[in-house]
């Protein structure tokens, strides 16, 4: 039995950050940071059954083409993550009221739809970039044991061999999106790529205000790194806990983002929302055919 300590829940039975029980949930979840795009994500929706929010984290459950949906916001990094995966997992494979795992174990679909900044040239303002691997800059599943098992380890030896990589930073680990959900995306619109998950917005993103950095040129390492087929093409923060914690617990787990400013070239979009909608719209699409 999972001690009170360890899984806490609320006074209505609820699970303790998310406020929901496991009715309150369908299988396939949408991610987001913001808790607006929640409302925007639904705003699609023919039918809605349910919505609660505590905290930055808002969930709204329903139906989209006959296919049963909840949109969770997580707000912003991968500590966040961290609660929302365990708490989602806890929901549909622990027994709440006997506080047991369940034998037979049910595997959720995760895609989180995000907003991200291009290292590279080629990946255009207002492109649609599925992430293949993720980069975690935040050392968030070094926590957990075994985290070799669903880790790339090779490409995280070329990677801190060749950015010669701070000993004071965090160790990064590298994780692969699940195969089944990147196939339900394989049309020209989406590009793919790698995305590093960062664990802050300035100084972890190669920002400068007033406080200088710790590897200053590290942006142009990402930039030029290659390992195998691969290169690193965005900034982002909470795919590479979304991934690990996923393989571990054993769901299946995407992340889609629009590009709205290209570290490369300076350009930005800062009214994304409508090509944001379209992104929603096509994600949705996909997930239902």
């Amino acid at each position: 039995m999972i001690l009170n300590s360890e899984l806490i829940l609320n006074s209505d039975g609820t699970i303790f950050h998310l406020h929901l029980k496991p009715e309150n949930i369908a299988d396939q979840i949408i991610l987001v940071g913001d808790q607006a795009r929640v409302e925007i994500v639904a705003g699609f929706f023919d039918k809605m059954d349910f919505s609660v929010k505590n905290r930055e984290f808002s969930t709204i459950t329903g139906w989209y083409k006959d296919k049963k949906f909840s949109v969770i916001s997580t707000g912003i990094g991968t500590d966040n993550i961290d609660i929302v995966l365990n708490e989602l997992d806890a929901l549909v494979n622990i027994d709440l009221e006997t506080r047991e795992i369940n034998h037979e174990k049910k595997s959720l679909n995760i895609v989180r739809i995000g907003t991200s900044g291009s290292l590279q040239e080629d990946n255009p303002v207002n492109s649609f970039l599925v992430s293949q691997k993720s980069i975690g800059f935040d050392g968030m599943l070094n926590f957990y044991a075994n985290r070799e098992q669903v880790c790339d380890l090779p490409f995280e030896k070329a990677f801190k061999q060749f950015t010669g990589w701070n000993e004071f930073l965090p160790t990064p680990y590298v994780v692969d999106a699940s195969r089944r959900m990147i196939s339900k995306f394989e049309t020209p619109e989406f590009r793919k790529g790698v995305t590093i998950s960062a664990p802050g917005f300035y100084g972890p993103q190669g920002r400068v205000l007033r406080l200088p950095l710790a590897m200053p040129q590290l942006n142009k390492l990402l930039e030029e790194f290659r390992f195998e087929d691969h290169k690193i093409t965005n900034f982002e923060m909470e795919s590479s806990a979304i991934y690990g914690l996923s393989k571990m617990l054993g769901h299946q787990a995407l992340t889609i983002c629009l590009i709205i400013a290209n570290r490369v070239t300076k350009q930005a979009n800062e009214n994304y929302r409508p090509v944001m909608e379209d992104l929603i719209k096509k994600v949705l699409d996909n997930l239902t055919n």
